[in-house]
C-alpha cells in the first residue's frame, strides 16, 4: 500500500456529516475527509508500522493523514528534529492529542519535551507539553513520583493562560497526575488549591474542575487499591 492508495482509501471513507461534527467540536477541517479515529486505527493496522510512510503521510498535510502517520510511525526511531517539525504543524487540538498519545508519548524524549513545550507560547505546542504530562501520568508506569511533582510546578505556572486549548490541557495534566496514586493525589489537590489563589478566570476554572474530580470518593477509592 502506497500513499496514493491510502489517499484513495481515505476519500472513499469520507463522511460529510462527520466533518460537520468535527467543526462543532472545534476541529480544523480545512483539509479533512471526515474519517473517524476508529476507522483510522483499522487502516493503521492494515498498514503496520512504517516510519518512511509515516513521514510521507504527514507531509500530505491532511487531517487524517497526520493522525494516521502518528499511528504507524515507530517511536523507537523517531528523531528530535522530526518531532520538533511535526509539533510546529499542529493546527488542531485533536491532531495534537492523537500525535502525543500515539507517538510522542512513547518516545524517550517525551519527558524532556513536556517541559520544553509547556513553556512555549504557540498555542498547540504549549498544549502538547501539557498533553504529554497527562499521557505520561497514565502510561509511564515506571516513572517516580518526584518527576510528576516537577510537572505540578509547571502546571501551576501555566494555569493563568486563558486560551481554551491550553487551559484544558493544563487541567487534564493536573487531573491525570492526581489520579496516578494517593500520594500524588494529595500533591495535585494542594497544587489545585494554590492555583485557585491566583484568582484569574482560567485558574479558577482549572482548579475547581480538577478539585471536583480529585476529591471524588470514587477516584480516591480507585487509587487507594
Amino acid at each position: 500500500m502506497d500513499t496514493n492508495s491510502i489517499l484513495e482509501k481515505l476519500r472513499s471513507m469520507s463522511n460529510p456529516s462527520s466533518l460537520e461534527g468535527m467543526t462543532r467540536f472545534g476541529i480544523n477541517t480545512d483539509k479533512a475527509f471526515g474519517v473517524s479515529v476508529p476507522n483510522l486505527r483499522d487502516l493503521a493496522k492494515d498498514i503496520g508500522k512504517n516510519h518512511k510512510m509515516a513521514l510521507e503521510l504527514w507531509k500530505l498535510d491532511y487531517h487524517e493523514t497526520k493522525i494516521l502517520a502518528s499511528m504507524i510511525d515507530d517511536p523507537k526511531i523517531v528523531t528530535e528534529d522530526q518531532i520538533e517539525n511535526w509539533v510546529k504543524d499542529f493546527n488542531s487540538w485533536d491532531i495534537c492529542d492523537q500525535t502525543c498519545n500515539n507517538l510522542f508519548g512513547k518516545t524517550s524524549m517525551a519527558f524532556n519535551k513536556s517541559f520544553e513545550w509547556c513553556r512555549r507560547e504557540e498555542e498547540f505546542i504549549k498544549r502538547a507539553g501539557f498533553v504529554l504530562m497527562a499521557v505520561l501520568a497514565v502510561h509511564d508506569k515506571k516513572r517516580e513520583d518526584k518527576d510528576f511533582e516537577l510537572f505540578l510546578k509547571e502546571i501551576y505556572l501555566g494555569s493563568n493562560d486563558d486560551r481554551v486549548y491550553v487551559k484544558k490541557a493544563v487541567n487534564w495534566a493536573l487531573r491525570q497526575v492526581g489520579k496516578r496514586n494517593i500520594y500524588l493525589n494529595k500533591k495535585a489537590i494542594e497544587t489545585a488549591k494554590d492555583i485557585q489563589k491566583l484568582n484569574s478566570k482560567p485558574a479558577k476554572w482549572i482548579s475547581s474542575d480538577a478539585l471536583r474530580e480529585l476529591n471524588s470518593p470514587k477516584i480516591i477509592q480507585r487509587i487507594k487499591k
